[in-house]
């Protein structure tokens, strides 16, 4: 198989994420999508796509020989709080401890979910509601520190291409691959089936791995910058080294949205690092949306493993 899958999704796909299996937590409603906004004259020029690379590292699940503790074993919920609100000093997520549950959304004004830690009530946010939880959803710090490091013996990785589609007349890219019975051409989120570890789970998918994806972009004050992210299962994304988005946990779709003008410490057409961290540890379902109207670029990645024997 060529060690570099590209995943291409048509532009005029915006279907709602749907709820997925039963054993999954149920999802909370989730029908948002970025309003697209209309496309200034000089964005005429913005390119109808973008490609941008990153790594997907393959686990087996907990209860199979070499199985990791953390794949395809525990039922969360949504959870935040769990990870460092700081990448590490070599720009890793940290895990901290069990975090809080997410029982009702925060949302902004215009009715987006975001992360409860940038919640702002001068701004017009609506606040959610957060619960205690004494249940494990990631075993320890050091089973954490192996999801996104290659691991010999434990894990195995290659690139992975994704593709954000422009959305006609505006300057919003959209990248999808969600299980919906509304779309059937999208199966979902595998890159790693039949490859790597080769440990394909129930339905003929694999089902426990993990992408990193580390980009950049410019910085425009005022210009309704945002990034949204829509699906399961954890996900985690950093700008400028800081924690923006938090959807951690074991869950159905669910969406969370960043404008970047609320991030403080943003120079105006300064160049930033964005890193997108994304796990999927449950076998039934898995999505992935991205939406988002910054210009990424790739950064540079680290060495991929091949198949580890």
């Amino acid at each position: 198989m060529n060690p570099q899958r590209t995943l291409l999704v048509s532009a005029a796909v915006a279907a709602v994420l749907a709820a997925t299996g039963t054993a999954r937590p149920a999802a909370q409603p989730e029908s948002q999508q970025l309003s697209a906004p209309a496309a200034p004259a000089a964005d005429k020029d913005l390119p109808p796509m973008i490609s941008l690379t990153g790594v997907v590292r393959d686990f087996k699940a907990y209860d199979v020989a070499g199985g990791h503790p953390d794949f395809g074993r525990y039922n969360s919920g949504h959870r935040v709080g769990m990870i460092d609100d700081h990448l590490d000093a070599n720009l890793k997520p940290s895990f901290v401890g069990l975090g809080q549950t997410v029982t009702t959304q925060f949302r902004d004004r215009d009715g987006r979910n975001i992360n409860p830690a940038s919640f702002d009530a001068a701004q017009g946010d609506v606040a959610g509601q957060l619960t205690q939880t004494s249940a494990v959803c990631i075993t320890s710090a050091a089973s954490f520190s192996q999801w996104y490091r290659d691991i010999p013996g434990l894990n195995a990785s290659k690139s992975l291409s994704i593709t954000l589609v422009r959305q006609p007349g505006t300057n919003l890219y959209v990248f999808q691959a969600q299980d919906d019975p509304a779309t059937p051409e999208i199966e979902g989120f595998f890159p790693a089936d039949g490859d790597l570890l080769r440990d394909d789970e129930p339905g003929g998918h694999n089902y426990s791995f993990t992408f990193e994806l580390n980009a950049s972009f410019v910085y425009n004050r005022g210009s309704g910058q945002v990034f949204t992210f829509a699906g399961d299962d954890d996900v985690w994304v950093f700008i400028n080294n800081t924690l923006v988005i938090d959807v951690g946990g074991v869950h159905g779709p669910v969406s969370q949205t960043i404008d970047l003008d609320r991030i403080p410490g943003l120079v105006d057409g300064q160049s930033y690092p964005l890193h997108f961290f994304f796990a999927e540890r449950h076998r039934t379902g898995a999505n992935c949306r991205i939406e988002t109207s910054l210009t990424l670029h790739s950064a540079p990645l680290p060495a991929t493993t091949a198949l580890y024997d």
